[in-house]
């Protein structure tokens, strides 16, 4: 299954053109994007669409997108289960911010079941993350969810890793960051 996967900057090349070239089959949203970068989406009807917000998203361009929020839900399509999980690690106040803090995600995804594709704004604790960072370090929920459950893809944006520290598995589960756009065969 080919995928457009989109994070925290809109994509290099329009959304249509990105199309045009590649037979995607599903399109991933992670967060940190708003309506007018991602407003090419709202013309397309024959490929589902599936996202996150991030903790910078305002939380309301998904319905007029069409986007599926998959926030704490599961959606099944290509013989795969996705599921997710939005926002980042709670590093200010605001009423507006999807972000949680470690406690609070580990309640959300203390009873969340197994996905073959577990799609997050933000990064497990202590992969591709910044565990000293008050704004990028990753949920500890989420590494533990991969420990337990074991997707076979774990995706995630927001942080910025470099070459040196992409980690790009943990234990049986791959790891794939996103930045701007990138095209995965899964």
């Amino acid at each position: 299954m080919k995928i457009l996967a989109i994070a925290d900057r809109p994509p290099r090349e329009g959304i249509s053109k990105l199309l045009s070239e590649n037979l995607i089959e599903l399109i991933l949203t992670l967060g940190d994007l708003d309506y007018m970068s991602l407003r090419e989406l709202e013309d397309i009807q024959n490929i589902p669409k599936l996202g996150v917000y991030g903790n910078h998203c305002s939380g309301q361009y998904f319905e007029p997108l069409g986007i599926t929020n998959l926030h704490l839900r599961i959606v099944e399509y290509g013989g795969l289960t996705f599921g997710g999980f939005e926002g980042s690690i709670r590093y200010k106040e605001s009423e507006y911010a999807k972000m949680y803090t470690q406690e609070e995600a580990s309640l959300l995804l203390k009873d969340f079941p197994h996905v073959d594709v577990m799609i997050s704004h933000s990064p497990p604790f202590g992969i591709n993350d910044e565990p000293d960072s008050d704004s990028h370090q990753g949920f500890k929920a989420l590494r533990e969810y991969i420990q337990l459950k074991n997707p076979k893809y774990f995706l995630h944006g927001h942080t910025y890793p470099t070459k040196e520290t992409l980690q790009d598995r943990f234990e049986n589960t791959s790891i794939v960051y996103i930045y701007q756009d990138c095209i995965l065969e899964l």
